[in-house]
């Protein structure tokens, strides 16, 4: 009894001087607030429900835009928004910044060894087989094809109805169905007709399950302790349970799929990408499976992330929405017949492809990426970097860094990209990220471009849209899931916009 009193008489004693020795440090000059033994985990926890926001005004105040993060244990890292740091990550030294075994076991469960989730050997292979893919003008025609087919049977009806109706939609829920529907037509060539709302069948399902699998696997990011979900996960407890719940579903539609389509004795030469990787018979279903969720995330969650956050920036921007009006007439002049604009008529729109990256810029559909530094290296900014700490780079920083867009880089202007003859630039991947850069660059990057050029002119010419949940010089909340998603979605009022003749 005495040696236990004495123990609580000295944790009472020493209690205040550990509080003012961890909570009352002077503040750094510039980067994250560390303190002793628990690094910068204080300042997350505050934070981490505002991480975008916090973690930018961060490395603004930082003299290169990189700072070191620290956490208890092992757990340290960079997280930069200089364009030189980012160009030394994902190319320079790429070998040395693989996403790692912690960014891949976070998400296995979700996507699997699939192009997204996956290091050397394995991502190698896919990336040839996809690089030759996304260059053949077959595919690039079915893309279009399936985009312009999905319009004009799809969205535009919808919004039409709500227009005629009076009726408020979600227009974020609106895209993100209608994106659904586009990515497993150009995945699968199957229509699971979630943006028409077909009763509850099994597409509809899937989405759900597609959508909250996503987001609950982006949750392990934000952990303080891995263990926990660990625990939670084998236990199947709480978050982890309806996880597991969710990553069925979606494995079921897709390994069904992908059975029908192996069993079929006649060889089927589709232009869907399950067809196309089908071909090479060294993928198990299993990886088909992998492949074909990870180009589905890929392309459902960024183009509808995009296109509801540039909706939202022209609904209190009419002399923008009146420039691109008046480049879809000078293209082709306004008819009632024809929503839809052919592939060659979406290259040449190129103020609307400045306003898209503007876009892009501000609100970048995967706002944070994050790679594994294998072995100790400098960056060309200075900053140190150790075996086995994390690497990010803050896409959704960079685009609001005065350092990199000059003192407007919080304003919405889509003339920063044109040049003297009002043809848009080509700024560099490391300065804009957006669809990563170096020998992991996206894709799809040129036909996501014609896909979300594609949406927003057939969209914009037929209609307008009044914001009707956001208060007036308000942004709307976030949700960082695997893609930037608005909390509480985009709620507007269509009307059919009166076209000049």
């Amino acid at each position: 009894m005495e040696l236990i009193s004495t123990i609580f008489s000295l944790i009472l004693f020493f209690t205040p001087f550990i509080f003012f020795y961890f909570f009352h440090l002077p503040n750094p000059k510039y980067g994250f607030k560390s303190y002793p033994l628990l690094g910068s985990l204080p300042d997350f926890i505050k934070n981490r429900h505002r991480f975008l926001e916090w973690s930018t005004e961060i490395l603004a105040g930082c003299p290169t835009n990189t700072a070191v993060f620290r956490r208890p244990g092992k757990i340290h890292g960079v997280i930069t928004a200089n364009p030189s740091n980012v160009q030394h990550m994902l190319k320079t030294n790429f070998e040395n910044y693989p996403k790692g075994p912690r960014f891949i076991t976070l998400l296995q469960d979700f996507l699997g060894q699939g192009i997204f989730n996956s290091d050397g050997h394995i991502w190698k292979v896919q990336r040839k087989t996809a690089s030759y893919e996304f260059n053949t003008n077959s595919l690039r025609n079915f893309i279009v094809h399936i985009s312009t087919a999905e319009l004009q049977t799809g969205l535009i009806p919808v919004l039409r109805e709500a227009a005629e109706r009076n009726r408020v939609v979600d227009l974020q829920d609106l895209l993100e169905r209608f994106a659904f529907d586009n990515i497993c037509k150009l995945a699968f060539n199957v229509d699971p007709g979630c943006l028409k709302g077909v009763g509850n069948n099994a597409g509809s399902e899937f989405m759900k399950a597609f959508e909250s699998a996503a987001t609950l696997s982006a949750g392990r990011f934000m952990y303080i302790f891995l263990f926990v979900y660990r625990i939670k996960k084998f236990f199947n407890m709480g978050s982890e349970m309806q996880l597991r719940d969710s990553i069925r579903i979606v494995h079921e539609f897709a390994d069904n799929i992908i059975r029908s389509r192996l069993q079929e004795r006649v060889e089927r030469k589709g232009e869907d990408l399950l067809s196309r990787f089908i071909q090479d018979s060294s993928n198990s279903a299993e990886m088909l499976r992998d492949i074909v969720i990870s180009f589905i995330l890929a392309g459902r969650d960024t183009t509808s992330s995009l296109l509801t956050w540039f909706i939202w920036l022209l609904s209190s921007r009419p002399n923008v929405v009146d420039k691109i009006l008046q480049e879809l007439k000078k293209i082709r002049e306004y008819d009632t017949d024809s929503d839809t604009y052919s592939f060659d008529e979406l290259r040449e729109m190129q103020y609307l492809h400045a306003a898209i990256s503007e876009a892009l810029r501000l609100y970048p559909p995967v706002p944070v990426d994050t790679k594994l530094c294998e072995n100790d290296d400098v960056l060309p900014d200075g900053t140190v970097i150790k075996k086995g700490w994390f690497a990010t780079y803050n896409t959704y920083a960079m685009g609001r860094m005065e350092s990199i867009w000059g003192k407007d880089c919080l304003e919405y202007r889509p003339e920063r990209w044109l040049d003297e003859n009002g043809v848009c630039k080509q700024e560099s991947s490391f300065k804009f990220p957006v669809f990563h850069a170096g020998p992991r660059i996206c894709l799809g990057k040129d036909m996501a471009y014609i896909q979300m050029k594609s949406i927003a002119a057939s969209v914009i010419k037929r209609f307008t849209f009044e914001v009707v949940n956001v208060k007036e010089d308000a942004i709307p909340e976030h949700v960082l899931s695997l893609t930037l998603r608005m909390k509480e979605g985009l709620h507007v009022s269509v009307k059919e916009r009166l076209l000049e003749t």
